[in-house]
């Protein structure tokens, strides 16, 4: 079972990946800076080069690094448009460095311009980044709750984003990276798909709108709302409106269980121990 949780990028790759092993997790996710912006550490290749021999050494990965929140392709301003450009193209640079890594992000908010137009906005500013290749880090988009003008808030949305971007790499003669799709238990759930009463339909939706080949890592998170909320609050395993049966059926789910799966519930490093020994205990 490849389950791990979020972690501080503070100290570094190998700091992340000794933290990951001593809590028994076999991935990890971090931000690839301070999580509302900001500038990022210059990359120490040292650090790199250990870190990548101890990951092969000990089975870590898929890493999943987290672009900041603060990024939206989507925005109104052209300013903040651009922040999110330059950022996501520097992440998409220095993640060459981990060969093997993906790469998460928020689709974005439209802000009253419509989701047709924050799709295209999206689609505009990936098919650009992706000029500037090519690179081999896989690029997801999280599926989001619908809080708000997200865009991301049901599974045509998210599918709309990459045909737009793969449409538009094609006519500029681009090779897009792998564009695929990290699913968020919380966010479906408070975006309206029952993944507790019909946890089979909704990957059949999915399969049917984005296509099952297109998901590659899975957010495992309880949620303190119940469906169709729209609020976005993470809750520990097994304590919020989901539940740990669900969350049970999710990681075992013949479709799903080869998935690296990643916490991101609102825990301490021990807390996170707990979670990933529960959770490996009800793996089958």
């Amino acid at each position: 079972m490849k389950i791990g949780c979020h972690l501080s990028s503070s100290g570094g790759y190998m700091a992340m990946a000794q933290t990951a092993e001593s809590i028994g997790a076999s991935v990890f996710q971090f931000f690839t800076r301070n999580p509302r912006g900001g500038a990022a550490k210059p990359v120490d290749k040292g650090d790199v080069r250990d870190f990548n021999e101890y990951a092969a050494a000990k089975g870590i990965g898929p890493i999943l690094a987290h672009a900041p929140y603060t990024l939206n392709a989507a925005g109104a301003e052209e300013k903040v448009r651009e922040f999110a450009e330059a950022t996501m193209l520097d992440d998409l640079k220095r993640l060459e460095a981990t060969p093997g890594a993906m790469y998460n992000f928020h689709p974005g908010s439209h802000v009253g311009q419509g989701a047709e137009k924050g799709i295209a906005l999206i689609s505009d500013m990936l098919s650009r980044i992706f000029a500037k290749g090519p690179f081999s880090t896989a690029v997801l988009l999280e599926t989001m709750s619908g809080k708000g003008s997200e865009v991301g808030r049901d599974f045509g949305e998210i599918r709309a984003v990459i045909d737009a971007t793969l449409e538009k790499c094609r006519a500029c003669g681009v090779n897009a990276p792998e564009l695929g799709v990290c699913l968020d238990t919380c966010h479906v759930w408070d975006g309206g798909y029952d993944i507790v009463g019909d946890l089979d339909g909704v990957l059949e939706k999915f399969d049917g709108e984005v296509g099952l080949s297109r998901l590659k890592a899975v957010h495992l998170n309880d949620s303190m709302n119940v469906l169709s909320s729209h609020k976005d609050r993470h809750e520990k395993i097994g304590k919020g409106k989901i539940g740990l049966d669900a969350l049970a059926r999710v990681v075992n789910h013949p479709l799903l269980k080869h998935l690296p799966f990643y916490l991101e519930t609102p825990c301490d490093l021990q807390g996170y121990k707990e979670e990933i020994a529960l959770l490996k205990g009800l793996a089958k």
